[in-house]
């Protein structure tokens, strides 16, 4: 079960560190998100939020491999993706460069609470681990 928690999470941190790619300009985020930013407020704000994706990634990854940082790990990675599915489910019209995020975040969640469920399944029989 231990290891399930660790592959949930290491696929989950891999889906948080392709935005990273944003924080090289406005190329990167125009491939990932199908809109260029129109000015540099924009620009900025998005390339943040891609160093802010990055940093989720690590936290994911990180926690693969530390048990004791499990649950941040999956607790973080879970408000990100729901936080970004709530957003787009409320907001809808998105393009279908949003629509391939979607999906990857949808994959993403899937993948955390299967992560949770062994997480969970493992501390209640030690013997899982």
């Amino acid at each position: 079960m231990q290891k399930i928690a660790s592959l949930a999470l290491m696929l989950a941190g891999a889906i948080h560190l392709i935005p990273l790619l944003g924080v090289f300009g406005a190329a990167p985020l125009a491939s990932l998100y199908g809109t260029t930013p129109s000015d540099p407020n924009t620009l900025i704000l998005l390339r943040h939020r891609a160093v802010l994706f990055g940093i989720v990634g690590g936290i994911c990854m990180g926690a693969a491999f530390k048990p004791a940082y499990q649950w941040l790990g999956l607790t973080v990675g879970a408000v990100s993706v729901l936080s970004f599915l709530l957003l787009a489910w409320s907001t809808g019209g998105f393009n279908l460069h949003l629509q391939r995020v979607v999906v990857a975040d949808g994959l993403a969640l899937a993948c955390l609470v299967a992560g949770a469920v062994a997480r969970l399944r493992s501390e209640r029989d030690p013997a899982c681990i």
